[in-house]
């Protein structure tokens, strides 16, 4: 069986390393791969010296959710409109043939 490997960082790195991730505007987890440490080392010190950093994250992210599904209900209708024109379209030519065929017999 293979041990483990633990690096143990100096707090000091821990610090500045989550409040770096604190104030930067990209995800903890870039943060953590650009300092060339697992993400969830990097989630653990950001959740200890900054809480709420990761409350907003998942903000953002229900915000997206949330934006998401608009954009799909919407994509849905459009979907749903451009069907009915089509079939209308496509109504229209024979309408008009049998209008003709009708006024041709008059």
């Amino acid at each position: 069986m293979s041990k483990r490997h633990t690096t143990h960082y100096p707090e000091e790195f821990k610090l500045s390393s989550a409040k770096l991730a604190y104030e930067s505007s990209q995800p903890v987890s870039q943060t953590a791969k650009d300092l060339g440490i697992h993400p969830s080392t990097l989630h653990g010190w950001v959740e200890k010296h900054y809480p709420n950093k990761l409350s907003r994250e998942k903000i953002t992210l229900s915000e997206a959710e949330i934006e998401l599904k608009q954009l799909q209900k919407e994509l849905h209708k459009v979907k749903q409109e451009r069907d009915i024109l089509k079939k209308a379209a496509a109504c229209v030519p024979q309408a008009q043939t049998n209008l003709t065929r009708s006024l041709v017999g008059m």
